[in-house]
């Protein structure tokens, strides 16, 4: 199978709809993750104000560990939250390289029907 200008050309056209789609898709990570990082910044501040009522002679650690413990939930979602922002801005970089690779190819065989 030959590489072609045309083919070269229809790579590209849909390597720049997986951008696209990249892009949607890390817009959508961020915006869940910075979600899931104010919950779990809201409720563990409730958490740590919770136990700091408590008369307990606590240390700083200690409350901020019963207070992790509280928004467990929270604390995985933002986590898992972190993982996809990761993912998708490996993704957009993964479709980047292959865009350059597809323009250098696309370059080579301009040259070599020149010649």
């Amino acid at each position: 199978m030959s590489i072609t200008p045309e083919r070269v050309e229809n790579r590209l056209y849909e390597l720049s709809k997986e951008i696209d789609d990249a892009h949607d898709g890390l817009v959508l990570a961020e915006k869940n993750y910075h979600t899931a990082k104010a919950k779990f910044e809201i409720n563990i501040a409730r958490a740590r104000l919770h136990i700091g009522t408590n008369n307990m002679k606590l240390r700083v650690g200690d409350v901020a560990d019963k207070a992790l413990v509280e928004c467990a939930g929270e604390w995985e979602e933002l986590q898992t939250a972190e993982a996809l922002v990761k993912a998708a801005r490996a993704n957009a970089t993964r479709v980047r390289t292959q865009v350059d690779i597809a323009r250098s190819i696309g370059t080579s065989v301009r040259a070599s029907l020149e010649v």
